[in-house]
């Protein structure tokens, strides 16, 4: 079996209107016959007994190797953990070609899982020994490399759910929706109509938080500082517990929390530098630590973050409470999992001196142990839904901020005693506002349900038109095809369609070219 010109199919095509990898499959009259050859299967399914029930098409045609390469190319795929359903082996009108097409989730892997089900075929056919075990590792560690993160992947998958196209422009997460005059771009919760200028404002806490005061949304108090003694004499001139954080930060870096002594508040400054050069001192709030997602002058979903922490049984070390909670299959490493799992690193070791503990220590039954300051998602933390309980009022004053900010995807952070009342009343306030927030606690929280926040967000980029006709992305594409009057017919149809008042992308024998009529020049039924 020979397998040659391999190539991708990035969007709807001859066989389907999913991503799919294509190739030309040559086989000997041995090959394209296995049914003189039952000890094939039986050998194959040794090695991989995974594999679907084989089944060539037409059902009128003998089961070929190819047949079998796709149904393994596939199955290696959905081992793998790959969303995928589709396989079809064609023959040519040449006797022993075959058009092998597997639809593919990310193009590397279904290159890949082809090429791992040529060796499995060829095993199999000379029996040779063929451990898959390790190359479906393989398939799942590149898979999890490559794929996008779940904040992206969840606009993606509600942008397809609303038939708007798809195409990744990058092996990060710059992903691009609809076509032509119709497209849009985005990069992980971050829409190409962000600004540069909000997202600056929003990675700078200090002057996030006056033009929040300017607009009468409540903020703690404080100040920047410019060395661990000046840190300190802040704390003095604010009274009471602080926090010390850097300016331009994010993912709870370098934060430290509720710290009201002179010894605690330079140990926070230090931590801080470690990350950034401005510091920030300002008001500690008591209460929990809110995340409340803005789309659009719209709150869509709302989370209580809890920091990563452990509670104690009475007989287990710290260390091994942390196993148990880790082996929560929930739990992962980095952002693909629900939950991330917890470290004991020197930041979890320093919070646990401070309640005098060690990562050897045995916390009394019901004893909270407290592993980080900060509620990240990233860090360990988990995160309850609490979308159905967030007062009208502080859903204004969440998207009064993002308005102020400029953001059309805001995550806004809030800490108060709960929700459930205004701000004002319980001497709380908004702390931070993210450009491109995360969005895995709400559509996978620990606890509650998860919210669709990607329809959301592509909702906002795609609206409905004034009589309700649904937006998808698309523009309407004629092909011709033919031996001759191609280019004829491809101009008078391009005329008839301009004459209409609609804006035309024509490509003929002399190139590509774009057009629209005088009398509509706003128009973007076709480019």
């Amino acid at each position: 079996m020979k397998v040659t010109r391999i190539r991708a199919l990035r969007g709807p095509n001859l066989w389907s209107r999913t991503t799919c990898v294509e190739a030309i499959v040559h086989c000997t009259p041995d090959e394209s016959n296995l049914n003189v050859r039952p000890e094939i299967e039986a050998r194959l399914r040794q090695r991989f007994p995974e594999v679907a029930a084989f089944r060539p098409y037409p059902l009128t045609k003998p089961l070929s190797l190819a047949h079998v390469l796709s149904q393994c190319t596939l199955s290696l795929q959905i081992r793998a953990g790959c969303p995928v359903s589709f396989c079809r082996t064609t023959p040519t009108t040449e006797e022993g070609v075959y058009q092998v097409v597997v639809e593919y989730s990310e193009e590397a892997v279904g290159k890949q899982a082809l090429d791992i089900g040529r060796q499995l075929c060829e095993a199999a056919w000379s029996d040779a020994p063929f451990d898959t075990t390790p190359h479906v590792e393989a398939l799942q560690e590149l898979d999890e490399d490559i794929r996008l993160g779940p904040s992206t992947g969840a606009i993606v998958d509600a942008a397809k759910a609303h038939g708007v196209p798809i195409r990744r422009l990058t092996e990060g997460s710059l992903v691009q929706f609809g076509w032509g005059s119709k497209q849009r771009r985005i990069q992980a919760a971050e829409m190409d109509s962000t600004g540069a200028i909000a997202e600056s404002i929003a990675q700078d806490k200090e002057l996030t938080k006056k033009l929040l005061a300017a607009a009468a949304v409540p903020v703690p108090e404080g100040r920047p500082v410019t060395s661990a003694e000046d840190a300190w004499v802040a704390a003095q001139e604010i009274g009471g517990p602080v926090v010390v954080k850097p300016q331009d930060g994010n993912q709870g870096k370098g934060v430290t929390v509720n710290v009201s002594t002179r010894e605690a508040v330079m140990a926070g400054y230090d931590n801080a530098r470690k990350f950034r050069d401005d510091i920030l001192v300002e008001r500690y709030l008591v209460g929990s630590d809110y995340r409340v997602l803005i789309v659009g002058d719209k709150l869509v979903a709302a989370a209580r973050r809890e920091p990563p922490l452990v509670v104690g049984d009475g007989d287990s070390t710290v260390v091994q409470l942390v196993d148990r909670v880790n082996a929560d299959p929930r739990r992962g490493t980095g952002h693909a999992t629900p939950l991330t799992r917890i470290r004991l690193d020197d930041i979890a070791k320093n919070r646990l001196a401070e309640q005098g503990l060690t990562v050897d220590s045995v916390p009394a039954k019901g004893q909270r142990v407290i592993l980080r300051n900060n509620a990240n998602l990233s860090t360990g933390g988990t995160a309850t839904d609490v979308t159905d309980d967030v007062h009208p009022e502080v859903a204004a004053r969440c998207i009064a901020a993002a308005k102020m900010i400029g953001l059309d995807i805001c995550g806004v952070d809030v800490v108060c005693e709960t929700v459930m009342r205004p701000l004002e009343e319980q001497r709380g306030g908004i702390v931070e506002v993210n450009a491109a927030p995360g969005l895995r606690m709400h559509t996978n929280p620990s606890y509650g349900k998860g919210r669709h926040v990607g329809e959301a967000i592509v909702a906002h980029m795609y609206p409905a038109s004034a009589d309700g006709k649904k937006n998808d992305g698309r523009i309407p594409v004629v092909a011709v095809t033919g031996t001759n009057g191609k280019t004829t017919t491809v101009r008078l149809i391009s005329h008839l369609i301009k004459s209409n008042g609609q804006r035309v992308g024509m490509t003929d024998t002399n190139g590509v070219s774009t057009a629209a009529t005088a009398a509509a020049p706003a128009a973007r039924a076709a480019c």
